[in-house]
């Protein structure tokens, strides 16, 4: 099961449908899995892990949907307000994460990447990968996981 980050205790098990799934490989980074720690890989000032293995996030693109209540739970900024942030990195040698094009591309990278650390709707994530983390979804942004578990479901294409 996965760790339930950010959370009252009085969350419910029916919440985690809106919940945001943090996935790794099979064999996971040697890390914790708290919100700090996760916030400070995505922002990539954690490279890599405690036996010197390096640390791979991913992101889904800016103007994807999921990536959008990904930045805002975890980051409490959306993708665009980070480009000053990236920006400023760019400068010390550090690009932002690699960018797939959807939660499937972002399964496959994980499963198939020693190090790798990325974030899906929980519906999609599979034995390929595995969960570690749920993060809730922002005030606001209630419904979403459910449409894209909805549209996975049914084989639709994924909208961002």
């Amino acid at each position: 099961m996965a760790l339930v980050l950010g959370l009252c205790p009085t969350w419910s098990a029916a919440a985690q449908d809106e919940a945001i799934a943090i996935i790794v490989p099979m064999t996971p980074p040697s890390i914790q899995f708290d919100l700090l720690t996760l916030r400070d890989i995505f922002l990539k000032r954690i490279a890599i892990d405690r036996r010197g293995h390096g640390i791979i996030p991913l992101n889904l693109p800016p103007d994807h949907r999921l990536r959008r209540a990904f930045s805002l739970a975890l980051l409490g900024e959306a993708p665009q307000d980070l480009q000053d942030y990236w920006n400023q990195r760019y400068f010390h040698g550090v690009s932002p994460p690699y960018v797939v094009n959807s939660q499937e591309a972002m399964v496959r990278f994980v499963a198939k990447t020693p190090g790798a650390i990325g974030y899906v709707a929980p519906c999609d994530v599979d034995d390929r990968v595995k969960e570690v983390a749920l993060i809730p979804i922002p005030q606001g942004m209630h419904g979403l996981i459910h449409e894209l578990c909805n549209a996975s479901a049914t084989g639709a294409t994924e909208k961002h």
